[in-house]
């Protein structure tokens, strides 16, 4: 095949469907089938950049599809497969095209098992976590025939969502059960967003995409340039995968939890994972479970075990994240911005942004995790803390956008005093973790303690519980009042999406000096470059501190522990992902290389 790129078409152009694109539980199967595409218009211009009739192309499948507004008429650009009529002539005119970026052999997508298990192979590996990456992690060693054993802390995703909405609607917490801990992961409340930056030349993201639609994700996401899913939706995708994982001779543990590792240590001091210790959080009870390959992919908010990982003396290391807080606008406003007089096109839909500025005190502003026609959700897991994210449903039709607005931060802005130590971890631990890291910046050059940014992030959390009226609600303020640094005391045009409620104030009392400076220099800049951005009456709703993991579970070549043979970290918890698409890749490249090492391969 040969993939042509490049491929413009005007939107005027493009067959328009009409019918609701809904949410389950409504859908239908007519909902999964994808748009048309101007087949007729993308042959003849295939056949164009190829230099051939029309008549010429076989077959054309469209690769990708993405929209150009960056002039008054909007244009849809495609990447588009053709065969050949004739396929003897594929190599000539691949050759006459050799020096075109556009014109290229179309890469083999397709996931290439690397093992295989023997018949009643009995050393079945384990996988602790079920978002994103535990799950590709588990289903590519089913498929490979490992049977693997998966523990969850939290409930199945059913159970969970009742649990979620049970902070949502009444303000009432389950630790164990919430938007960060459970089946699907802390992805499956987001946007479902399927689309990252990582370098993927094997093409992993597409045996991830090709998986979910399998489970009964829409078939677009294997084109559109920015897929999505949405929550309703993820549901059943994450219910589907389980299935064929069990089929396929899995096994799911949920409601387990670890609570420490088995080790020992070879002659040559060569520490090895022997096991672990899970608690079943419905029994009460603890029992080990022998395991010599273990696949870590915790989520970033698992801060227990990060800390017994530190005790057991597994290497961590401290990694920048984000901080900041959730902005409201309504979406016709980001609408309006993006697509102009196209505004509310079907094709189009809800429109994203992003947006980044490089402040006067050294911070990057940047949006996070944009959530089109979405909402502002609670997404703590501790008791005592307040934490926001993002959300929208594969409709995108809610009536406000909303995104992260937040600011990097580094090692030096990591508290070392003892009391935030204390209050973070315990009077007792938070001492001696506090010398630690004083021990830790007093070295050339100074070293983060890798559970620093656990300190800042519970830190911020307690604050903004605090300022929203200790009740879960999420302390709040208008973008205009923001900006003039007085306190907010009433709505604006602008009703907050966040659910148990928004207390307005002044964040300036929640977040750190050089986050406030440095947000209040870009929501000018954001202005000019999004108009309507820095409006009044939009809404800020704090604290955004679940960017990322704020420690990284260090990994050499052979995806294991540098310090513990046999611990695989992997995902996002342990800093090697930024959502669901790079956490899948990443949970299939663990599972290749844990099955090579139990054949003896690796």
């Amino acid at each position: 095949m040969i993939r042509i790129a490049e491929l413009k078409l005007p939107l005027a152009d493009l067959p328009v469907e009409h019918r609701r694109r809904s949410d389950a539980p409504a859908e239908t199967d007519e909902d999964r089938i994808p748009l048309p595409h101007p087949e007729a218009a993308l042959r003849r211009l295939a056949a164009q950049a190829l230099g051939v009739d029309a008549s010429a192309l076989a077959t054309l499948e469209v690769a990708k599809r993405s929209f150009d507004a960056r002039k008054a008429e909007l244009l849809a650009v495609y990447i588009v497969d053709v065969t050949l009529a004739d396929p003897a002539q594929e190599a000539a005119l691949l050759a006459r095209h050799a020096a075109s970026p556009h014109i290229q052999p179309t890469p083999d997508s397709t996931w290439h098992a690397p093992a295989q298990a023997p018949a009643r192979f009995t050393n079945r590996p384990v996988v602790v976590g079920f978002g994103p990456c535990g799950m590709f992690a588990a289903l590519v060693l089913a498929q490979m025939g490992f049977r693997p054993i998966v523990l969850e802390r939290g409930r199945t995703v059913r159970q969970r969502t009742q649990d979620t909405w049970g902070l949502w609607r009444k303000k009432v917490l389950q630790p164990e059960s919430n938007v960060q801990f459970g089946e699907g992961g802390a992805g499956t409340f987001s946007d479902g967003k399927l689309y990252s930056q990582i370098r993927d030349p094997r093409h992993l993201g597409r045996k991830v995409m090709k998986e979910f639609v399998a489970a009964g994700a829409p078939a677009e996401i294997l084109y559109v340039a920015h897929p999505h899913i949405g929550t309703f939706k993820l549901v059943k995708v994450v219910e589907h995968i389980r299935e064929q994982i069990i089929a396929l001779g899995g096994e799911i543990l949920f409601e387990h939890r670890v609570t420490d590792l088995v080790t020992d240590t070879a002659a040559d001091g060569t520490r090895r994972l022997r096991g672990l210790q899970v608690l079943d959080q419905a029994s009460g009870q603890t029992r080990t479970l022998p395991a010599d390959h273990v696949v870590l992919a915790l989520g970033h908010s698992a801060r227990d075990t990060f800390a017994m990982l530190h005790a057991r003396g597994v290497y961590l290391e401290a990694k920048p994240f984000s901080i900041g807080v959730r902005i409201e606008h309504p979406q016709g406003v980001i609408d309006q911005a993006r697509w102009g007089r196209h505004a509310g096109h079907p094709l189009l839909g809800a429109a994203d942004y992003k947006l980044v500025h490089h402040a006067a005190n050294g911070r990057t502003v940047y949006s996070f995790c944009m959530c089109p026609g979405g909402t502002v959700v609670a997404a703590t897991s501790e008791a005592g803390r307040v934490v926001t994210n993002g959300m929208s449903q594969y409709s995108r039709n809610e009536r406000n956008a909303n995104a992260g607005l937040v600011v990097g931060i580094d090692a030096a802005d990591y508290p070392l005093d003892r009391a935030a130590w204390q209050a973070a971890f315990g009077e007792a631990e938070g001492v001696r973790l506090a010398d630690e890291a004083a021990e830790l910046a007093r070295q050339t050059p100074p070293q983060p303690h890798p559970l620093a940014g656990i300190v800042l992030q519970r830190a911020l959390e307690s604050r903004a519980f605090e300022a929203g009226g200790a009740s879960y609600e999420a302390p709040g303020q208008l973008v205009g009042d923001f900006l003039a640094a007085r306190p907010s005391t009433r709505f604006g045009a602008v009703a907050p999406s966040y659910k148990p409620g928004v207390k307005l104030g002044d964040l300036a009392t929640v977040l750190p000096a050089y986050a406030v400076q440095a947000m209040r220099e870009a929501l000018p800049v954001f202005g000019r470059k999004i108009r309507g951005y820095d409006m009044a009456d939009a809404v800020m709703t704090g604290v955004e501190t679940r960017t990322s993991s704020p420690l990284r579970i260090t990994r050499g070549d052979d995806f294991q522990s540098l310090n513990l043979r046999g611990l695989y970290p992997a995902g996002e918890g342990a800093g090697y992902a930024g959502g669901i698409l790079s956490a899948g890749v990443d949970g299939i490249k663990v599972g290749e290389a844990v099955a090579l090492s139990l054949l003896g391969n690796a």
